[in-house]
């Protein structure tokens, strides 16, 4: 008879406590534990408050934990992106063909909370805040955790230890320090992004929105650029993605003079953020990055979510992607509740490939979001896009779409769009080399009618 195998997961962020909710839910037996206090207490999660953008992907993985409905009441769809220029004019780009089609932003700390709160409904799962993981024996599964507020010590050993604890784990260095094999790349891009907001309303066309809120707004000027996400309150989570030097970097500008940039910039969004010196000042710049790994484990020992593959957001699925990682990892362990081993290297090859996919695809995007969003070449593209979708329905599907509003997974939608323009491209040269091919057959004939009516 198996016998489920007690799990550990460190630290209760998203992805973690997805994993728990899953595992609960088919009564294995979970610890938590988690370096912050518990957010419950004061009704917010803290760390980053960067919105999310919840695709397909992400829903699917809180559907099959019982959870969509409770994620769509806190979530505001955005059928498409908002381009604003400097001059101060917008244009609205559809994010599908239809137009039917749309991520959803939902706060960080909000969704944090409902994860944590759904976990926390099954009685094999026990939450544990304030404790932080300082030792770690991969070999056994035994962890020390120190308490942050009397820095008392507590040993705990599973089955299996989820390292679920952000870019900085903890888990994945103990993890490198056993591994001879394991490798790790750490990447940053000379861009930092630092938040600010646009506050609710009371009046206008949107209110309580300032601007339009069923949309992802960006204002792209080149290698520097801001984003706005709504809230449910009216507000927008806005994030300034700009460089550490040069003439519109961090560096460059000040709190004395942001007002003078915004107002070239961003001059739509100047006067609708009141608190934007006090933001600016106040608000620190965070740095962007790419961490790979591999392997993921040593069969008793794993990571997932960004303590795994963290990624930069500019396609929005870091989260998508690490609740792919919760769901992977539950379905595996629970296939091989006698093979360990076996359950974490079957997960880690499910989604190590679409992981270094989607790192890939989020610096594309960030290009694209940055320098192409806003020029008319780029939005014709789109529009080409969506017409070869709509003309031949599944046998051309936009990248995008394939990766926003699928489950398609990430490498395989990637080489599927490369193939897709492939053939494209070889049907237009087919067809410009056709078209030449006649307008030469015409020509010879109207010389050889002129030559004969001449002589």
């Amino acid at each position: 008879m198996s016998t489920k195998p007690r799990i550990l997961i460190v630290g209760a962020g998203l992805a973690g406590c997805l994993l728990a909710r899953l595992l609960g839910r088919s009564g294995h037996e979970v610890l938590v534990c988690e370096g912050r206090n518990d957010p419950r207490e004061k009704n917010y999660a803290q760390g980053r408050s960067i919105n999310l953008a919840i695709s397909e992907r992400g829903i699917d993985g809180l559907t099959q934990a019982g959870l969509r409905d409770r994620l769509l009441e806190r979530a505001i769809p955005m059928p498409g992106r908002m381009i604003h220029d400097r001059q101060g004019h917008s244009a609205f780009q559809s994010y599908s063909a239809g137009g039917d089609r749309a991520i959803n932003s939902v706060s960080r700390s909000e969704l944090n909370l409902m994860l944590i709160e759904a976990a926390d409904e099954h009685d094999s799962v026990e939450l544990r805040f304030g404790v932080r993981a300082v030792e770690l024996e991969p070999s056994t599964g035994s962890v020390v955790f120190e308490s942050i507020n009397d820095g008392s010590r507590q040993t705990e050993t599973a089955d299996i230890v989820v390292g679920a604890d952000g870019a900085g784990s903890a888990v994945r260095v103990a993890l490198e320090s056993a591994l001879a094999d394991f490798k790790c790349s750490q990447d940053f891009l000379d861009h930092g992004y630092k938040e600010l907001s646009i506050p609710a309303v009371e009046t206008g066309p949107h209110a309580p929105f300032a601007i339009e809120p069923k949309a992802l707004h960006i204002w792209p000027h080149g290698a520097s650029m801001m984003i706005a996400l709504p809230n449910l309150d009216g507000s927008f989570t806005c994030t300034l993605f700009w460089p550490y030097t040069g003439e519109h970097s961090f560096e460059a500008v000040t709190e004395a003079n942001v007002c003078d940039l915004f107002r070239t910039h961003y001059p739509d969004a100047l006067p609708i953020m009141p608190e934007l010196v006090a933001e600016y000042r106040e608000n620190p710049v965070s740095p962007l990055g790419t961490i790979r790994c591999r392997p993921w484990h040593n069969g008793k020992v794993v990571l997932m979510g960004d303590s795994a593959h963290a990624i930069v957001p500019f396609y929005g699925q870091g989260a998508n992607a690490s609740f792919e990682d919760a769901v992977s990892l539950a379905r595996e362990i629970e296939a091989r509740p006698d093979d360990v081993p076996g359950a974490l290297d079957a997960y880690y090859r499910d989604r190590v490939e679409h992981a270094d996919a989607i790192a890939d695809m989020a610096l594309a995007n960030f290009l694209e979001m940055r320098d192409h969003t806003g020029k008319r070449w780029f939005h014709y593209k789109k529009k080409l896009e969506q017409y070869l979708h709509r003309k031949l329905g599944d046998r051309f599907v936009p990248l995008y779409e394939m990766v926003s509003f699928t489950t398609i997974p990430y490498d395989h939608a990637r080489k599927r769009a490369a193939r897709q323009w492939r053939a494209v491209v070889i049907v237009f040269a087919a067809l410009f080399v056709s078209l030449g091919l006649a307008a030469y057959g015409l020509s010879n004939i109207l010389n050889q009618l002129f030559a004969t009516g001449s002589s």
